[in-house]
């Protein structure tokens, strides 16, 4: 029997769609032909190509500015489409008790025994189409649709780690503990997802994968990360209070999409940009990202800190142990002064220094002269509260060490920073229409730019979710899940649009309206709860031909 890597019937992509100005989105025939042009896109990159998110009908390509993402656009309609060549080279062997909660159902709904559900699954070789959801769950589609079973009526509110299951025309195994609508089949000791391989995801786009059934499992232990308990830092910061939420965020970690990893990174990055200009660090050095004051933090030896993002006031105090009679002109012990908004200033040793609640805006960005020295994951500090890749979130005693992160032997001079949104404030966000703007018409798009979005408190680093009149789709039924962005305007069924930030899922099922301009995306992130957002149409992108067949 061909396999579907053996039946591209469609030479060409079928037609091209903006999505916002850094990315396009590839409409493809089937599965067939997503991953033959996936497999190219992989082993010839288009010029500024900087991420391929494949999916069930589509790929979506990101470019690294608006100009090569043009181009990339119409290249895409040239390109001719072949099967990719099929090796036995890389096939991964996944060990699987099948022993799963839904196997009798999953027989009844197939028409198989349940030895004849075992038997289809392993009989068979899987090809991995995409990934999504969470780092390290692939799409596999298999030989044949023997297997091929709806979702669960009513999603598990927790998937244990290991879980083997089918959904739809894909297998799968759950990387980690997490919600899942899928038919649950079995379990397997594989480690789906670990950060000590030198490729983390154990399966990838284009692999193959053969599963074995055997009578027990045998997990291979995690790695235990090292304990910071009794390790002590020389030179940094310590958290005296992390208030609401306190986060390591540099610019992010780029073309790991087909991990199912997002970028992640600071919202506002023009912010961030900013604190570490201030105090001489590369623009990249890692800093602390804190969002509506309440944070706190302890110099360990005498640092160089600046503050920026969200105007609020700035207190610090000296500490306890200070000189009573100020022999070395320190201040006394206990005493407090104020410190200035985007600019450099000493924190000497034991000094804290304490954030105030934004007079308006969202998140302040603190930065100390070398960034804060946290290892990398997959080339980047930054914390996904996604997928819980990179440091965990600040708590009290929580010691950072200072880096090296300088590119300058002096800081930088005070700068103005620009107005930041407030509750009583409207701001207001170019949007680009598309994908999926075609699932609405005209008086939507009209709703969608007319009213005042207001924002949530169910809002957080993965999107902001928005409360208004609802908007109606013209199309039943949902859209095959396909890549998607930060600034992506998904629509729900209940109308109310969930705007995508930096640690959005790769992948999305509900119809994305439109994009936000990626130069409003900092603008976004200030926004506070109860703020309010109006949409601004654009045509800012181009008009994709679908080629001849």
């Amino acid at each position: 029997m061909d396999t579907v890597m053996e039946t591209v019937t469609s030479k060409k992509v079928r037609s091209v769609r903006p999505v916002g100005t850094r990315a396009v989105l590839a409409e493809l025939d089937g599965l067939a032909e997503v991953l033959a042009l996936q497999d190219l896109l992989n082993r010839k990159p288009l010029p500024g190509q900087v991420d391929v998110l494949a999916a069930a009908e589509t790929v979506m390509v990101v470019g690294e500015s608006a100009s090569a993402t043009r181009a990339i656009g119409a290249r895409l309609l040239q390109l001719e489409l072949t099967a990719p060549d099929v090796t036995d080279s890389g096939l991964v062997v996944i060990e699987t008790v099948y022993d799963g909660e839904d196997l009798a159902d999953v027989a009844e709904l197939t028409g198989l025994s349940v030895d004849g559900v075992v038997a289809a699954h392993t009989g068979q070789t899987w090809t991995v189409a995409f990934a999504g959801f969470a780092p390290g769950f692939g799409y596999m589609v298999g030989e044949n649709n023997a297997l091929t079973v709806p979702r669960r009526a009513t999603p598990r509110t927790a998937v244990p780690a290991g879980s083997v299951a089918l959904g739809g025309e894909y297998s799968a195994v759950y990387p980690r503990r997490s919600p899942g609508g899928w038919q649950l089949i079995g379990r397997t000791g594989a480690r789906m997802w670990d950060l000590e391989r030198p490729k983390p995801a154990l399966v990838r786009p284009g692999d193959r994968v053969q599963y074995r059934a055997v009578r027990e499992v045998v997990t291979a232990s995690a790695h235990e990360p090292e304990s910071d308990s009794e390790h002590h830092t020389e030179s940094g910061l310590r958290v005296v209070s992390p208030g609401v939420q306190s986060l390591i965020e540099d610019l992010g970690r780029r073309g790991h999409g087909p991990l199912g990893v997002s970028a992640a990174g600071a919202l506002d990055r023009a912010s961030i940009r900013r604190a570490n200009r201030l105090v001489g660090n590369v623009s990249t050095a890692a800093a602390i990202e804190s969002v509506g004051g309440g944070l706190s933090i302890e110099a360990i030896g005498d640092q160089v800190i600046a503050v920026t993002g969200a105007p609020t006031t700035l207190t610090v105090q000296s500490p306890s142990w200070a000189d009573p009679v100020n022999h070395d002109g320190g201040p006394p012990p206990g005493a407090t002064r104020t410190v200035g908004m985007a600019a450099p200033f000493a924190l000497l040793d034991g000094e804290v220094l304490s954030l105030g609640a934004p007079a308006s805006g969202f998140r302040n960005y603190v930065a100390i002269r070398g960034g804060i020295d946290v290892p990398a994951v997959l080339g980047s500090r930054s914390a996904d509260t996604m997928s819980g890749i990179g440091p965990a979130p600040l708590t009290v005693g929580k010691e950072l060490r200072a880096g090296s992160d300088t590119v300058s032997t002096a800081v930088g001079s005070p700068e103005l920073q620009p107005d930041f949104p407030s509750a009583e404030t409207v701001t207001v966000l170019d949007v680009v229409p598309g994908p999926r703007a075609d699932w609405f018409d005209q008086s939507a798009l009209d709703s969608l730019a007319s009213q005042d979005w207001v924002v949530t408190p169910q809002s957080n680093r993965v999107g902001m979710r928005l409360d208004g009149q609802p908007l109606v789709r013209t199309r039943d039924g949902e859209l095959p899940s396909e890549g998607t962005m930060a600034g992506a305007l998904q629509i729900p069924p209940a109308g109310l649009p969930v705007l995508f930030l930096a640690d959005h899922p790769i992948t999305g099922g509900y119809p994305v309206i439109g994009v936000v301009r990626d130069e409003h995306l900092d603008r976004a992130a200030q926004v506070p709860v109860g703020g309010k957002i109006r949409f601004r149409l654009v045509a800012d992108s181009p008009d994709f031909q679908t080629p001849e067949k």
